[in-house]
């Protein structure tokens, strides 16, 4: 069976278009994350850092690590080496529901975005201090240690100025007059009781 000229053109033409548009569909690719620490869903016991990896090198990291409440963890700026993005995190970071988002501009200028979901579980609590305790007693008690001498000014006994003792000693001392005649009375009768006993002596 003899094919047409014009069959055979079309075959020829279905093949390059195939052939050029395989190998143009891996260039048209954009880039994108490959894998992240903490992984989508996973759940880690501590966290200090969050890593981001993408199938090329990428520019302008922006990190954000949301926890629970919409608090922010993430400290300081992203860091990029080629196709890894590390983001440090504020420690500690306690149990509880997490999200990382994040946007970068890979090598051909398309943007990448998106959130990573995770959790903590089993985080360490910190314990409390024992100097932390310490100091706060001293400063309960200290208002006890004051009130006595706030008390004291009040039992004080007032104490008399030098002036004012000066000026009671200096005021003459008056005796009333029936004092003076009954006192002159008394010395005049015990003299007559002495007179009279002396003429009754033989």
């Amino acid at each position: 069976m003899k094919r047409s000229p014009l069959a055979a053109l079309a075959a020829t033409a279905a093949a390059l278009l195939v052939l050029v548009f395989g190998m143009a569909a891996p260039a048209l690719a954009h880039d994108a994350l490959k894998s992240s620490s903490p992984a989508k869903d996973a759940e880690v016991e501590s966290l200090d850092e969050v890593r981001l990896e993408f199938t090329a090198g990428v520019r302008l990291p922006f990190v954000i690590v949301r926890g629970p409440g919409g608090a922010e963890l993430q400290s300081g700026k992203p860091e990029v080496d080629g196709k890894v993005v590390t983001q440090a995190v504020k420690e500690p970071v306690p149990d509880g529901k997490y999200t990382i988002a994040y946007r970068v501009v890979s090598s051909d200028g398309h943007p990448i975005e998106g959130e990573i979901p995770f959790k903590v579980k089993g985080a360490e609590t910190p314990s409390p201090s024992p100097t932390s305790s310490e100091s706060v007693a001293p400063a309960t008690s200290a208002p006890a240690a004051s009130a006595p001498a706030a008390s004291a000014p009040a039992t004080q006994p007032a104490q008399s100025s030098p002036a004012t003792d000066q000026a009671s000693a200096a005021q003459p001392v008056s005796f009333p007059v029936w004092l003076v005649i009954v006192i002159g009375a008394l010395v005049g009768i015990g003299i007559g009781f002495l007179l009279s006993a002396r003429k009754k002596k033989p």
